[in-house]
């Protein structure tokens, strides 16, 4: 991660918008901003994501469970799980997803979500089917900003485990089939 007192122009610029918008530059902002014009626009595409999609917010947020759940990217998990619960995904839902058991939703709005974006990221593909639902219930440009946000949440996944940024050490670990940034036996 960059030192702040070692930072060229253009990061600094970068950085004090990020701090700006979000409040400070943490987690994956503090390895992207080596690279500036990544950085820069990762951040755009990622605020758009999270604050302006089409999609409520609820599933903004079960979007991004399901792909730090995919990928084990536990700083993600720890930053969002409660407000994805606070925005009525439901605890038992996402204690399963965290154990890679089959959640239940209390809505087919929930469900078919979940569906949708976890056969894309396992299979890389979506069933006939669940497109179907899926596209009935959010129409195209629903579908677009799901997959955008799963395709940006699994980048942000793989930027913090790859540079193993910090994991909270005043926060749980999430997964038991995770400890530090390896596989465990369960």
């Amino acid at each position: 991660m960059i030192d702040p007192d070692d930072m060229s122009p253009r990061q600094r610029e970068v950085a004090e918008r990020i701090a700006g918008r979000r409040g400070a530059v943490r987690g994956p902002f503090r390895v992207w901003l080596n690279s500036p014009e990544l950085c820069d626009r990762v951040e755009s595409l990622g605020a758009f994501l999270r604050f302006d999609s089409s999609l409520p917010l609820r599933l903004r947020e079960l979007s991004l469970l399901i792909a730090a759940r995919h990928f084990d990217a536990q700083y993600s998990w720890n930053a969002h799980w409660e407000k994805a619960v606070s925005e009525g995904i439901p605890l038992d839902a996402v204690r399963a997803i965290a154990e890679h058991r089959e959640p239940r939703f209390d809505t087919a709005e929930d469900a078919v979500f979940y569906r949708f974006c976890t056969e894309l990221l396992r299979n890389h593909f979506v069933a006939d089917d669940t497109f179907a639902e899926a596209k009935q219930r959010f129409g195209a440009q629903g579908l677009v900003d799901a997959v955008g946000s799963l395709g940006n949440f699994s980048m942000l996944a793989l930027c913090l485990n790859a540079f193993e940024v910090d994991l909270q050490a005043d926060r749980e670990p999430p997964f038991p089939d995770v400890h530090g940034y390896a596989k465990v036996a369960r």
